[in-house]
């Protein structure tokens, strides 16, 4: 039975890996995501497709054009939540959620600040 308990203790190892490596692409795409300086257009491929248009038709403008006057003082990650196929990054500034799709992870709300007793209140949402 010794096995038993090196395989559980490998598989730990490996979810733990899976985790930490979803952690890091997670926290790379919001970075990228939240920071101003980075290309309009590159922001706006990192949102999940329900998102964007739902932000385009919001802001009545394309994305390119409506992402340049979300709030910029996005500033540190502060924590990094990983559940499945969804995540969660709080920046200093902004909390950004994101889904795993086929393309990679992908921004479903941005530019949320939270409320006391309700959920968040995104400018970007979908």
């Amino acid at each position: 039975m010794p096995w038993r308990s090196g395989v559980l203790a490998c598989a730990v190892l490996l979810l733990g890996g899976c985790s930490s490596a979803h952690e890091a692409d997670v926290e790379q795409v919001a970075r990228t995501f939240a920071d101003p300086a980075e290309e309009p257009a590159a922001r706006c491929d990192l949102l999940a497709p329900e998102t964007l248009a739902e932000f385009e038709e919001s802001a009545g403008s394309p994305c390119a054009e409506a992402i340049t006057q979300l709030p910029t003082d996005a500033g540190d990650v502060r924590s990094v939540e990983v559940w499945g196929r969804d995540a969660q990054v709080k920046l200093a500034g902004d909390t950004v959620f994101l889904t795993e799709t086929r393309a990679g992870w992908r921004v479903t709300a941005a530019a949320c600040r939270a409320q006391a007793d309700a959920p968040y209140d995104c400018e970007v949402e979908g």
